[in-house]
C-alpha cells in the first residue's frame, strides 16, 4: 500500500466557489493509503508547492494526488515538484475538479460530491501506480513546414536563421499563398507584394531551406524528434533544374482558354503557365488536364521553343522520404463557397463577387491591370455595395455557413471601401454590417477614417436579397438604426465571404494524429500556455490553420512556432514518455491485431522459444513493442483480443480500480 498525500486546490474561487474544498480534503483522508490531506488556496503557487514538498518529507509520502484543474494545465508542474522532493514523477495523479466539477455544477453539494468521487478514483489509481523511468531518443535536426504562405515562409526563415535545416512543402506551383493575391494590406495600406516577395526570394536563396513546390505530404510516421515523412512531388512535366522561367513556352502555347486559378477564374491562362511574375520557384508547370500533348499526343510546341530543353512529357510523380525532428502545420485558409448563398445572386451575375475577387480586380497584376471594372461588361461601377458576414456568424444557417467570426472581414472591407473612394471619388460605396469588429492595433482608427475621411456609407443592417435587373443589381436591405427598408441600384456587389481551413487540413491532421475542432481548425495544446503547439508532441501550428487571423497576427504566430521548433531542435536527445505499451508474451497469441492499429508502427512480431510445462520447447509468434517509437496512445490495448497488451501508467487494473472507486 502506498503512503499517499492529497492536496486540494481552491484555485481562488474557481473551484472553492462551487466545491467545499475542506470537505473534500476531509473525506479523502479516510481513503486507503492516504496519510495526509490538506486544502490550500493556490496549490500551483510557490507556497503551495512548498506545502507538497514539506508533506512528502514529513510524512514519507510515496505518491500524491492533487485535486485541482486540468492535467493539461499543471500536471507537469506537480510532477516536477514531486521529483524535486524525491518522489518518482509518475506517482502523481491529478483529479480534475475544476473543469469537471466547479465549472459544470452550480450547486455546491453536487460539485463537492463529484469532487470527492474523482479524488477517490485518483487515489485508487495511485495505490496501483509503479515508478516509471522515461527513455531517451535522438533528435533529427531538420524541420518540415507544411504550407508555403506567409505563415510557412516566416516560420521557415526564422528556423533557418537559427542554423537549422528546414523544408517547405507547398501544394501550389509557387510559394506565397493568399498574401500573393492581395493588393494592399491594412492598416498601413502598403503593397502586399512589396512585403511578401522579398521574403519569398529570401527563402529561395537561403542555403538552409529547400522548397518542395507542387508537392504534398502523403504519409507521416514516427514521433517527436524522429518523424518519417513521405512527400509526393507532382510531375510538372518541366525540369526544375533546367527551366529559366523565361516564359517563351507560355507565350507560344496554343491552348489559352484555361481558367486562371490565381485570378480566381476571372481570366484565362495557358496550358503551360507560371502563376505570377514573382513566383518562387519561377518554373513553368504544365496542366495535364489542359495540355493537348499529354492528353492526345498532339502539339509539343512548348518543347520546340524551350531553349533550355526543360520540357519533359514523360515526367512522373516522385516520392521522397525524409526524416524530421519537428513539423509545423501552416496550411492556411480558403473563402467558403458562395454556391449556397443564392439570395445574393452570386451564381446569377458576374457582378456579384467575393472580397478576394475584388482584390484581384484592384491589383495591378490582376485580370484588369488594376482598373476597377465590372466583370460583366468592363465598365467602371459607380455604386458598390459591400455585404459583411456572408457565411460568418451564421448560427441560424450552420448548414451552409460558419458560426464563428472570420475576424479579418471588417478590416479588409474598410480597406476596399477606402481604396475605392480614394481612386474613384465618383463612386458611392455602401457597407452593410451586423457590427464592426476592429480589435487590432490602430484598427479602429483605420475603420473610422473610411467613414469620416472617405465618406463611405456604413449601414447597420442586413442585405436580404440581391436581384439582377438589366445591367443593375437591386439590393434589398434593412437599415436597423433608421428602422426602414432600403433599395439600392448597385453596379457591383462585393461579398465578404467567411473563411475556413484549407481542405487539406483534415486528412493531414489524421496523418499527424493531431487534434481538430468541429470547424476543422487545428487545436492548440492549451489556448493560453501553449498556443502554437499541437497536443501531438513535435507538431506545431502556424497561421490561419489554427483559426482566422490577419497578416500581423499570422506572422507573430509563425515566429512563435519557429521559436518552439528551435528549442526542440537545439536538444540532442529528448526524454520519452514512459507510459508506453508492453506485451505479456505468455498471453500473446500472435494475431497481429495490435500491429494493424498502431499509428506509429511501434509493434513488430518475432518468433520466440518458450519452455513448456513438460520441459519441451515451442516456438511462438509474439508481439514486441519498440519503446522509442511507442507514444502510449493505447489503441493496441483496446484491439488486443487476449488482453496481452497493456499500457504502463494506465494498466487495465488501474482503470478498473478507478471505475470501482467511482461506482462505490
Amino acid at each position: 500500500m502506498q503512503r499517499i498525500g492529497v492536496f486540494v486546490c481552491w484555485c481562488g474561487s474557481n473551484i472553492a466557489g462551487t466545491v467545499d474544498v475542506h470537505a473534500v480534503a476531509e473525506a479523502l483522508k479516510l481513503e486507503p493509503g492516504v496519510v495526509f490531506s490538506i486544502d490550500y488556496q493556490y496549490m500551483c503557487s510557490q507556497a503551495g508547492q512548498n506545502i507538497i514538498k514539506e508533506a512528502i518529507a514529513e510524512h514519507k509520502l510515496t505518491g500524491i494526488v492533487v485535486c485541482s484543474c486540468s492535467p493539461r494545465m499543471h500536471e507537469a508542474t506537480f510532477r516536477k515538484t514531486a521529483q524535486a522532493a524525491g518522489i518518482n514523477p509518475y506517482m502523481v495523479e491529478i483529479a480534475n475538479i475544476r473543469e469537471q466539477c466547479s465549472w459544470v455544477h452550480k450547486e455546491m453539494p453536487i460539485g463537492t460530491e463529484k469532487a470527492i468521487i474523482l479524488g477517490k478514483a485518483a487515489i485508487a489509481k495511485v495505490n496501483l501506480n509503479a515508478p516509471l523511468t522515461p527513455g531517451e531518443s535522438p533528435v533529427t535536426k531538420r524541420a518540415l513546414v507544411i504550407g508555403g504562405g506567409i505563415a510557412g515562409i516566416q516560420t521557415a526563415l526564422d528556423i533557418a536563421d537559427a542554423g537549422f535545416e528546414v523544408d517547405i512543402v507547398e501544394k501550389k506551383p509557387t510559394i506565397g499563398g493568399k498574401m500573393a493575391q492581395i493588393d494592399k494590406t491594412f492598416p498601413t495600406l502598403d503593397c502586399a507584394a512589396c512585403i511578401l516577395t522579398p521574403k519569398m526570394v529570401d527563402v529561395a536563396q537561403n542555403e538552409k531551406i529547400r522548397i518542395f513546390s507542387y508537392s504534398e505530404v502523403t504519409q507521416v510516421k514516427g514521433f517527436v524528434g524522429n518523424f518519417d515523412v513521405t512527400i509526393k512531388k507532382n510531375a510538372r512535366y518541366v525540369k526544375e533544374d533546367l527551366c529559366t522561367g523565361c516564359g517563351a513556352c507560355v507565350e507560344k502555347c496554343p491552348q489559352k482558354k484555361v481558367p486562371n486559378e490565381f485570378n480566381l477564374g476571372m481570366d484565362n491562362r495557358r496550358a503551360i503557365y507560371i502563376p505570377f511574375a514573382q513566383a518562387v520557384p519561377k518554373v513553368a508547370t504544365i496542366d495535364p488536364n489542359a495540355c493537348n500533348m499529354l492528353k492526345n499526343g498532339k502539339c509539343g510546341v512548348c518543347s520546340k521553343v524551350c531553349a533550355a530543353g526543360a520540357i519533359d512529357y514523360t515526367q512522373k510523380d516522385e516520392f521522397i522520404e525524409e526524416k524530421y525532428g519537428a513539423i509545423v502545420v501552416a496550411t492556411g485558409f480558403n473563402p467558403i463557397s458562395m454556391d449556397k448563398f443564392d439570395e445574393f445572386a452570386y451564381s446569377q451575375s458576374k457582378d456579384v463577387i467575393t472580397s478576394l475577387e475584388f482584390e484581384r480586380l484592384t491589383n495591378a497584376a490582376g485580370p484588369t491591370a488594376g482598373k476597377l471594372l465590372r466583370p460583366s461588361d468592363g465598365k467602371h461601377p459607380h455604386t458598390i455595395v459591400f455585404v459583411q458576414c456572408v457565411g460568418s456568424r451564421c448560427s441560424s444557417c450552420a448548414e451552409k455557413g460558419k458560426e464563428y467570426c472570420s475576424k479579418i472581414c471588417c478590416m479588409y472591407t474598410a480597406k476596399h471601401a477606402m481604396l475605392t473612394r480614394d481612386k474613384y471619388p465618383d463612386t458611392e460605396v455602401y457597407v452593410f454590417y451586423i457590427d464592426v469588429r476592429t480589435p487590432g492595433k490602430s484598427f479602429d482608427e483605420f475603420q473610422r477614417r473610411a467613414v469620416e475621411e472617405y465618406g463611405v456609407h456604413y449601414i447597420k443592417g442586413m442585405v436580404g436579397k440581391v436581384a439582377p435587373e438589366g445591367d443593375k443589381l437591386m439590393v434589398h436591405a434593412s437599415d436597423m438604426l433608421a428602422n426602414k427598408q432600403l433599395h439600392i441600384e448597385a453596379d457591383l456587389v462585393v461579398l465578404a465571404a467567411a473563411i475556413e481551413p484549407d481542405k487539406s487540413a483534415r486528412p493531414l491532421a489524421t496523418m499527424l494524429t493531431a487534434s481538430m475542432d468541429t470547424n476543422d481548425f487545428f487545436t492548440e495544446a492549451h489556448p493560453k500556455l501553449r498556443p502554437v503547439e499541437s497536443p501531438t508532441a513535435g507538431v506545431f501550428l502556424s497561421g490561419a490553420c489554427q483559426g482566422p487571423k490577419d497578416i500581423p497576427e499570422t506572422v507573430s504566430q509563425a515566429s512563435a512556432a519557429a521559436a518552439k521548433v528551435i528549442g526542440l531542435l537545439a536538444k540532442d536527445k529528448l526524454t520519452g514518455n514512459p507510459c508506453i505499451a508492453h506485451s505479456d508474451e505468455m498471453m500473446c497469441n500472435g494475431c497481429s491485431s495490435c500491429e494493424r492499429v498502431c499509428p506509429y508502427g511501434a509493434i513488430t512480431y518475432q518468433d520466440k522459444e518458450f519452455r513448456m510445462p513438460n520441459r519441451t520447447t515451442a516456438i511462438r509468434r509474439v508481439a514486441s513493442v519498440n519503446p522509442a517509437v511507442c507514444q502510449g496512445c493505447g489503441a493496441c490495448t483496446v484491439a488486443c483480443p487476449s488482453g496481452a497488451m497493456d499500457l504502463r501508467g494506465f494498466a487495465t487494473k488501474q482503470i478498473i480500480a478507478e471505475v470501482d472507486a467511482i461506482c462505490k
